[in-house]
């Protein structure tokens, strides 16, 4: 049985789980077939996300439910939605299918509109069951699957549920806001999309702008060649001693007398490795982006 809960009192806010969402990314890229992003490049829409007190309650469940079934891939995968009173935002069994029972809060009856977002995190957990990927610890999987979501289209719904006021907040997931924005904003470098017109809330809006400047700025991380001024010296500093300071996203290591540089790409967070020897141009193996560097 896997959960995805509301966060009760204050709404945790940052990047405390940065580490768990960059590794998330390249090991689920290299779980997805040859050609990547490709069958998800159209996010879920608004409109199909949509469940109005117009709808009649199980129809209209089951529709979005398929909805974002389809969005992830999973055509054979039939989701049977039930509500009932629970602590958790949403529960799914995981079993060998093809019938998949996922059981949402008594409070979607009449809060409609987050749905589909408590419906993107189950049925993500669904995707990644089946393609065996998981990580050892159950709250790194559920940043995992947070991550999965939002990369692959479906997760800003879980960001726009995120709403706060003087009576209260509300944020469905475990990843944080910013964080949330953070992959969104990873996902778009990738795809050339933006989806901050989608956004409903505001307190979403402004999360998904943090985050995906923190996605923008790993493209200044050195040794690429858009690093700023302050990378770039303390770039030039560390190749000189030939060890890199603490906190640096690069390390130096020799092979066969050649000096090399490690470092993460900025768009899929993989792992690459480069000889020192200035300005060149790289392809990332995983995501397929074309990077210019200067080691």
């Amino acid at each position: 049985m896997r959960r995805a809960a509301s966060a009760p009192g204050p709404v945790e806010h940052g990047f405390p789980h940065l580490a768990t969402v960059r590794a998330a990314i390249p090991a689920l890229l290299r779980r997805l077939p040859a050609d990547g992003l490709r069958p998800y490049a159209v996010p879920l829409s608004p409109a199909d996300a949509a469940f109005t007190a117009a709808d009649d309650l199980h129809l209209g469940a089951h529709r979005v439910a398929s909805a974002v079934v389809a969005a992830l891939g999973l055509p054979d995968a039939r989701m049977v939605v039930a509500f009932r009173s629970m602590p958790e935002a949403a529960t799914v069994e995981l079993a060998a299918g093809p019938e998949y029972f996922i059981e949402v809060n008594d409070r979607f009856r009449t809060h409609r509109r987050d749905l589909a977002a408590a419906l993107a995190h189950e049925v993500t957990h669904v995707l990644l069951h089946r393609l065996g990927l998981r990580f050892p610890l159950t709250a790194d999987d559920e940043i995992l699957t947070d991550t999965a979501a939002a990369y692959l289209g479906i997760g800003w719904l879980l960001l726009d549920a995120y709403r706060e006021d003087r009576l209260g907040s509300q944020k469905l997931g475990y990843l944080t806001p910013e964080e949330f924005g953070y992959v969104l904003g990873k996902r778009g470098l990738l795809l050339g999309e933006d989806l901050s017109a989608w956004f409903t809330s505001p307190q979403a809006y402004e999360a998904y702008v943090r985050g995906r400047a923190l996605a923008e700025r790993d493209l200044r991380r050195a040794p690429l060649a858009a690093a700023d001024r302050a990378e770039r010296r303390r770039y030039l500093r560390d190749r000189a001693a030939g060890t890199a300071a603490p906190g640096a996203g690069y390390r130096f290591e020799r092979r066969g007398g050649q000096l090399q540089v490690g470092f993460c790409c900025p768009v899929c967070e993989q792992r690459l490795r480069l000889p020192v020897a200035g300005p060149l141009r790289a392809r990332c193996g995983l995501c397929r982006t074309v990077l210019d560097c200067d080691t």
